[in-house]
């Protein structure tokens, strides 16, 4: 027999949901990417009035970032069960990364022997080489790792450097006693959760901060695709693109995930990364998102700050396109066996290239000049950087969650 107090609840009309609730923070970022672009496109240059948004999302994104990688990485840290679990994971991570890296610069330069852009071209300006810089020695980068002063890690917002300081407590807390270890370890995970709360509200920002940010770049560059530069974006993202079909090969294939529904669980970190091509402030949001896809933290929490610094596939893209660009436009033919130290050299200052907009260009020219090219080819693909750094920045980013997702089933299987 049937409850007729039953049937009279069924029958009331479930109330219509929003447009606002079923739109969510992912499409709205999706609308805010779309209004600022057909802005961008009406308004033209004179858009950039609204660059102080946009400056402002990028400034909170940062400010959570530091303290967000502190706190996750200590809290994933000592959820580990001893040291040695640890070092394994930091093995498997490098040399994925180390890896990914060398691969990543052999594409940039096989796309531009291909397209060849460079060829024909005149560099008509000139940059001062003494600004530009030295290739670091390994010695450097690892030295550059170690803070000399922990304030003035987190002052910085030096992110590898408080990777380090993070990795130390950690290991550190692990080797206390039990009791110790368990109260430590619950503050630092409500540290973790805290910042991730900080997060969440900077996010619903979003919107109004990466609308502005596309609209200044549609509004800066829509007219600068012309010729040799539209050539060699076309072979910068050409090999991103194929950088990206290797992501998802290995996530099917290794890893066990469906790339769609990958792609669809970390949708807010590419919105981030196109409009403010800076891993750093990129960082928070890929925290977020790999905890929504179900990575374990104490993985995640390590492996994506350290990707932010150290895994740079698409910046590694873009210094083999750049450097085969100029060597084109130079009229300079390089032997086969010297490829050896172009990569070597490529893979030291993509790996010592800060997580910040624009960063990778200085590293670029650092490179061009270290093998005694001429470096006014800042003067050409300088102008159109910021739509070169979408795709480095992109491809960057998922990089360090695919290779986090390979990693996690390689411990899963063990």
């Amino acid at each position: 027999m049937t409850d007729p107090q039953n049937d009279d609840q069924a029958a009331v009309p479930t109330p219509p949901t929003s447009p606002s609730r079923r739109l969510g923070l992912g499409g709205w970022i999706l609308v805010g990417m779309i209004v600022g672009s057909l802005a961008g496109a009406v308004v033209g240059a004179e858009i950039t009035a609204v660059q102080p948004l946009g400056d402002l999302f990028i400034r909170l994104l940062i400010l959570a970032a530091v303290p967000l990688v502190f706190f996750n990485l200590l809290a994933g840290l000592t959820a580990l069960s001893d040291v040695r679990s640890f070092g394994r994971l930091a093995g498997k991570i490098m040399s994925y990364y180390v890896t990914t890296d060398v691969l990543a610069l052999m594409l940039g330069i096989g796309a531009m022997m291909v397209l060849r852009p460079g060829v024909g071209m005149q560099l008509t300006e000139a940059i001062d080489p003494t600004t530009v810089g030295t290739v670091p020695s390994l010695a450097e980068v690892l030295l550059g790792m170690i803070p000399r002063n922990a304030v003035q890690a987190f002052a910085e917002g030096n992110v590898v450097q408080v990777v380090v300081i993070s990795v130390l407590l950690g290991v550190a807390t692990l080797m206390l006693p039990d009791d110790t270890r368990a109260r430590l370890s619950g503050a630092y995970a409500d540290g973790a959760a805290l910042m991730r709360k900080l997060v969440d509200l900077v996010l619903w920002t979003a919107p109004v901060g990466i609308g502005a940010l596309m609209a200044v770049t549609v509004g800066q560059y829509g007219s600068a695709l012309l010729g040799p530069l539209a050539r060699f974006l076309l072979g910068v993202y050409a090999a991103q693109a194929l950088v990206f079909v290797m992501y998802m090969v290995l996530l099917r294939l290794v890893a066990g995930r469906d790339p769609l529904t990958f792609l669809r669980g970390t949708g807010k970190v590419w919105a981030t990364t196109v409009a403010t091509t800076s891993s750093l402030a990129s960082l928070t949001v890929s925290l977020e998102c790999a905890e929504r896809i179900g990575l374990p933290r104490s993985l995640y929490s390590f492996t994506l700050p350290l990707g932010a610094q150290l895994n740079k596939d698409g910046t590694s893209v873009m210094l083999g396109a750049v450097f085969m660009f100029t060597a084109q436009a130079a009229g300079v033919d390089f032997a086969p066996a010297a490829f050896f130290s172009i990569l070597l050299v490529g893979l030291l200052l993509s790996e010592g290239s800060g997580g910040i907009p624009g960063g990778g260009f200085v590293i670029a020219l650092i490179f061009v000049q270290a093998f005694g090219l001429p470096i006014e080819v800042a003067a050409i693909v300088g102008g159109i950087y910021r739509l070169v750094d979408m795709g480095n920045t992109t491809i960057n980013v998922m990089g360090d969650l695919v290779g986090t997702s390979l990693v996690a089933r390689s411990e899963a299987r063990s």
